[in-house]
C-alpha cells in the first residue's frame, strides 16, 4: 500500500510516498481503507522537527493525525463494526511508528474510531475531526461555554475557528469572530454575531468576554486581560512561548489561560457526529489534494491565510 512518510526532520519535501506492507489489525483493533485525511497543525510541527522529544529520530515517521474511511477488517474483541462501515477517527499521537492516517490503510484502537455521519463525503468527514473534537472539547469541557455567554473566537477562519464558531452559536453564546474582514460573511453564515478585523484592532479596543477560545498561540496575556469577571481562556494554539505564557498565567487561577491536548475517543466523536446530523457543524474545506501533491498541502498550510482545512484525498 501507499503511505506517506516523515524520512527526516526539515521542510515539506522530507515527506515520501512509499510503498509498505498493509498492516493488520490486532485485538482491540480496526482496519480502516482511509479515503481522506487532513493537515493539522500537529503533523506539520512533527514533520518540521519541533517536537523531537516526543517523535524521536527513529525514521520512517507516519504522518497524518485524523482519517475517514470504510473499515476493511477487524481483530479479535471488536464490537460494533464490521467491514464496510463508514468510520471516521484519529491516529493517536504516540501511534505513528511509520504509518498514520495519510496512508491507504491505516490500524487504530477500536475506541479511536466512530460511524461516520451519514451524508458526509470522506473529504468533508476528514476535515471535521481534529478541528471539530478541539472545538467541542475546549467549549464543552475546558471552558464550559454556557447559554448566553459572551465568546471570542480567536483565528476565527482557520479549520479549529470554523467549528468553534458554529458549536459556540448552538450552545447558545453570543460569538464574536476575530480574523480577517474578507471573512466576515462567511463567519456571519456559520453563526457569528459579530465579526472584527484582526488586522486594524488590537486587544485593548474588544471585550470584555466571559470566554475565549485562541487557536493562535501568541499575545495570550494581551487576550487573557479582556476577560471579565469570571472569565475563562482556552488556547489550542501551542508554541515554545505560548506554554511560557500559560505556565505564567497560573497566577490569575481561574482566569488563568488553559489548554489541552485533543486525543478524542469515541465517544467524542459519536458526540461530533451529532452535531454534524443536526445541521449544528458542517465542513469548511479550503483545498483538497492528492495523496501525491501532500508536500504541497503541508507548503499551503504553512503559507497560512487557511479558511478551514487542507485536506488529503487519499482515493480517487
Amino acid at each position: 500500500m501507499k503511505a506517506v512518510q516523515i524520512t527526516s526532520y526539515g521542510a515539506p519535501d522530507a515527506l515520501r510516498v512509499n510503498e509498505v506492507d498493509r498492516p493488520a489489525p490486532g485485538a482491540g483493533e480496526v482496519l480502516v481503507s482511509v479515503e481522506a485525511s487532513s493537515v493539522n497543525g500537529h503533523d506539520v510541527i512533527i514533520r518540521a522537527g519541533e517536537m523531537k522529544l516526543m517523535s524521536g529520530r527513529r525514521f520512517p515517521i507516519g504522518t497524518g493525525l485524523d482519517f475517514a474511511g470504510t473499515v476493511a477488517a477487524t481483530g479479535a474483541d471488536v464490537d460494533g463494526y464490521r467491514a464496510g462501515d463508514r468510520v471516521w477517527g484519529m491516529v493517536h499521537p504516540r501511534q505513528r511508528h511509520t504509518t498514520a492516517g495519510a496512508a491507504e490503510y491505516v490500524v487504530v484502537s477500536a475506541d479511536r474510531v466512530a460511524h461516520a455521519p451519514a451524508g458526509l463525503s470522506p473529504v468533508d468527514a476528514a476535515s471535521l475531526v481534529v478541528t471539530g473534537a478541539t472545538a467541542l472539547i475546549a467549549l464543552r469541557d475546558s471552558v464550559h461555554l454556557m447559554g448566553g455567554e459572551r465568546i471570542l473566537v480567536r483565528g476565527a477562519a482557520g479549520g479549529v475557528g470554523t467549528a468553534a464558531v458554529q458549536l459556540a452559536h448552538a450552545m447558545g453564546g453570543h460569538v464574536t469572530a476575530l480574523a480577517r474582514d474578507r471573512h466576515a460573511q462567511l463567519l456571519t453564515d456559520l453563526g457569528a454575531d459579530e465579526v472584527i478585523d484582526y488586522g486594524s484592532t488590537t486587544s485593548e479596543q474588544i471585550g470584555p468576554f466571559d470566554v475565549i477560545v485562541d487557536t493562535v498561540g501568541t499575545e495570550l496575556n494581551c487576550y487573557r486581560s479582556r476577560l471579565g469577571k469570571g472569565g475563562r481562556m482556552v488556547t489550542v494554539g501551542l508554541s515554545a512561548s505560548a506554554l511560557a505564557a500559560i505556565a505564567a498565567s497560573g497566577v490569575y487561577g481561574a482566569r488563568r489561560v488553559r489548554t489541552f491536548s485533543a486525543n478524542p475517543d469515541s465517544a467524542v466523536l459519536r458526540d461530533l457526529a451529532k452535531h454534524v446530523t443536526s445541521g449544528a457543524l458542517r465542513p469548511v474545506v479550503h483545498s483538497v489534494y492528492p495523496l501525491a501533491d501532500i508536500a504541497a498541502a503541508h507548503q499551503a498550510f504553512e503559507r497560512g491565510g487557511v479558511v478551514g482545512k487542507h485536506v488529503v484525498a487519499v482515493s480517487a
